[in-house]
């Protein structure tokens, strides 16, 4: 069993910003953050397989697409890249751009990407607060400014930049086309409440990503048998002894752990490498109820509908 509280390293990007409140308190010295890593605190521990992030845009990164497994294998990567997006807070004309918005061939989207028309390809919408998106591998995607998001994918940093608004940065036109599914993503599940405390806000093939909402004073049981990563979106805990506040995460793997809730109750984002949502994830042992007479149980018809419509 090992519960660590995540390091954290700051990677610069061009799109950054240069204030991380409240989300850390991390001296940025001038430079633009776009992105918080969240780690193992054992450096010599194997690698997990997901990876947790923190973005924070002042641009538009690059319209890029990522590989999938079979394609980064082929690469001599160990895997590709699904990713999903929490937002986190998003200005009133903040953008997300998700899949195209018609079906196109690679041709055409070699002459797009050539003439800059890619950008009216995209299929954009507005953001807010709150907003869950899910990024399978081969879809072309891009952030506008003005967002902070939780991200959560594959452990995996490979990127094909399509198109970068000018920046001197190099693209990968050939992988990219190779890669990308050059047409609308189709229109995502809505998020499923499974018990009063969790919701699934994403079940894929590789990761569940879950919101939970502990109340003031309460305590329970984490049995967490895969790795299992919790980010902090608002109050505190403790999770076994490692203490748990808003842009914090803790990593637990194996075993059953406490989770003691703060004053101002937790509300948290929870990811890990399972096809399904884990009935079994999260007992309460006591402390207020969100509703009386309701518990943390969890029928498997009902685990499986839940895989299913998400997947």
């Amino acid at each position: 069993m090992s519960i660590e509280h995540a390091s954290v390293r700051a990677v610069p990007k061009p799109w950054g910003v240069s204030n991380l409140q409240p989300w850390s308190s991390i001296d940025v010295a001038g430079d633009a953050v776009g992105e918080l890593w969240f780690d193992r605190a054992d450096g010599d521990a194997p690698a997990p397989a997901l990876l947790v992030k923190l973005l924070f845009t002042s641009a538009p990164l690059s319209i890029q697409v990522h590989p999938d497994d079979t394609y980064a294998r082929a690469m001599g990567m160990p895997n590709g890249k699904s990713e999903a997006w929490y937002i986190l807070s998003a200005e009133p004309d903040a953008q997300i751009g998700v899949g195209l918005n018609r079906r196109i061939t690679p041709q055409e989207l070699y002459a797009a990407i050539a003439n800059g028309s890619i950008v009216d390809l995209v299929q954009w919408r507005s953001v807010a607060k709150g907003d869950v998106i899910f990024i399978p591998a081969g879809t072309i995607h891009a952030l506008g400014a003005g967002i902070v998001l939780a991200e959560i994918q594959q452990r995996s940093d490979t990127t094909f930049r399509l198109f970068d608004y000018g920046r001197q940065r190099e693209l990968h036109v050939d992988d990219g086309v190779a890669v990308a599914n050059a047409w609308p993503l189709r229109t995502p599940r809505a998020a499923a409440r499974l018990t009063p405390e969790r919701t699934i806000l994403v079940a894929s093939q590789h990761f569940v990503l879950e919101l939970i909402e502990l109340p003031p004073g309460s305590s329970w049981a984490l049995l967490a048998d895969p790795e299992t990563w919790t980010l902090a979106l608002d109050g505190h805990a403790a999770i076994g002894l490692a203490a748990l506040s808003i842009g914090e995460a803790v990593f637990v793997s194996g075993g059953r752990n406490s989770i003691e809730v703060g004053a101002s109750g937790l509300t948290a984002l929870v990811a890990y490498p399972a096809s399904e949502p884990i009935g079994s994830l999260l007992h309460k042992l006591s402390g207020q109820s969100i509703r009386p007479g309701q518990t943390a149980a969890v029928e498997p018809s009902k685990l499986a509908r839940l895989a299913e419509a998400q997947i």
